[in-house]
C-alpha cells in the first residue's frame, strides 16, 4: 500500500492556489471562519491521534489565525467521536481526526453502525501515517519476533499480547502476523493506550502493539523495547527495531493512517478552504520535524485523495475482518 503525500514545489503551489480561490468564494458568502472551530479526536488524549491533532492544529492557529479547540471524545472504537461530527451541523465549525480504524475497519467490524462513512461524511485531506510497533518491557525474555514465534510455537495460546481495543488496526495486524507465522497469542483489549502501556511495564501483559508515536517514547527512555515494526521500511527514529518482512515475513505491512473529514454536505468553498490551511501546516518544518519524531509520516493532500484511501482501506479491511472472524455486536 503506497498512500498520497503532498510532494513538490508545484504540487503544493498547485494546492494552495486552489484553496485561496476556495477563500476568496467563501469569504464572499461570509468570512469563514468567524468562531472557534472544534476538532473531535475520537480517543483519549495522550494517544498518537491526539498528538498527531494538537500538533497539526496549533499550527494552523498560528499561520491562519484561528481557534481550534480539540474535543476528545473516546468511546465504541473511535465510533462515538466520529458520529458526533457526522451529525454535526455542516458548516466547517465541526471536524474530526479520523484514522483507518474508525473509517475503514469499523465498518465490517460492527455489527449496526451509527454513520455512513460515505454518506455521512466529507473528507478534507490526509495529515499523517504511522506504523506500528510491537513491543515487549525491558525485562522481557523476548528480543527478536522469531524468540516470540518459537516460544508461541511451544505454548499455543501462553503468549498474549494487547491492544486498545478488538477491531483495531492493531489487533488485525497481530491476527494476520499469527496466520502467516502459524501460531495463536491471547488477545488482552484495553480502552485505550494508557493502561495497557502501564500493565506491558508492570509485566501484567507479554506484548504490546500500538502506533508508532504511541510507545515511542518509552521505546526511547528504555522501558520497552521494539520488537518489530509493521511498515515497508523501517522506522527512521527507531532505525535498529526491524520490519516484520526483514524478520522472516515478507509482503507483511499494516499502518494506521489520519485524516480529517467533516459533516456531509460540507460546502467546497469551505473543505478547500481547510484543506489548505492544514496542508499548510503539514508543510511547516517544525511541524513535519514533530512529526518524525514521533514516528509518523506527514501525509496531506486533496480530498480527492483521501476519499479514494478510504474506499480502498474499507474493502482491504473488511476481508481482514472476515478472514479472522472479529466481529463487535
Amino acid at each position: 500500500m503506497r498512500l498520497p503525500t503532498v510532494r513538490g514545489a508545484a504540487t503544493m503551489a498547485a494546492l494552495l492556489v486552489v484553496g485561496a480561490a476556495a477563500a476568496c468564494s467563501a469569504s464572499a458568502q461570509g468570512a469563514y471562519p468567524s468562531r472557534a472551530i472544534r476538532l473531535v479526536v475520537p480517543f483519549p488524549a495522550g494517544g498518537a491521534p491526539d498528538m498527531i491533532a494538537r500538533e497539526v492544529a496549533n499550527k494552523v492557529t498560528t499561520q491562519q489565525g484561528w481557534t481550534i479547540i480539540i474535543d476528545n471524545k473516546p468511546g465504541s472504537g473511535g465510533n462515538l467521536g466520529v458520529d458526533a461530527a457526522a451529525k454535526a451541523k455542516a458548516d466547517g465549525y465541526t471536524l474530526v481526526l479520523g484514522q483507518t480504524s474508525n473509517l475503514a475497519i469499523n465498518p465490517s467490524l460492527y455489527a449496526k453502525m451509527p454513520y455512513d462513512v460515505e454518506k455521512d461524511l466529507t473528507p478534507v485531506g490526509l495529515v499523517a501515517s504511522a506504523p506500528l510497533v510491537l513491543a515487549v518491557s525491558n525485562t522481557s525474555p523476548y528480543k527478536t519476533l522469531a524468540d516470540i514465534v518459537a516460544a508461541a510455537k511451544a505454548k499455543p495460546e501462553f503468549l498474549n499480547f494487547a491492544s486498545s481495543g478488538n477491531g483495531t488496526v492493531a489487533h488485525l495486524a497481530m491476527e494476520q502476523l499469527q496466520k502467516i507465522a502459524s501460531v495463536r497469542f491471547t488477545h488482552v483489549p484495553y480502552k485505550g493506550a494508557a493502561q495497557g502501556i502501564t500493565d506491558l511495564i508492570g509485566g501484567q501483559v507479554q506484548m504490546y502493539i500500538s502506533s508508532v508515536p504511541t510507545l515511542i517514547g518509552h521505546i526511547k527512555n528504555g522501558k520497552m523495547r521494539g520488537v518489530v515494526v509493521t511498515s515497508v521500511k523501517r522506522s527512521p527514529d527507531m532505525p535498529e527495531v526491524p520490519t516484520v518482512a526483514e524478520s522472516g515475513f515478507k509482503g507483511f505491512e499494516a499502518v494506521t493512517w489520519f485524516g480529517i473529514a467533516g459533516p456531509a454536505g460540507l460546502p467546497k468553498d469551505i473543505v478547500g478552504t481547510l484543506n489548505a490551511a492544514f496542508n499548510k501546516a503539514l508543510q511547516a518544518p517544525d511541524v513535519r520535524q514533530k512529526l518524525a519524531e514521533q514516528g509518523s509520516e506527514v501525509l496531506g493532500g486533496t480530498p480527492e485523495h483521501f476519499a479514494t484511501l478510504i474506499r480502498t482501506e474499507t474493502t482491504r479491511w473488511a476481508a481482514v475482518v472476515k478472514e479472522s472472524g472479529a466481529k463487535i455486536d
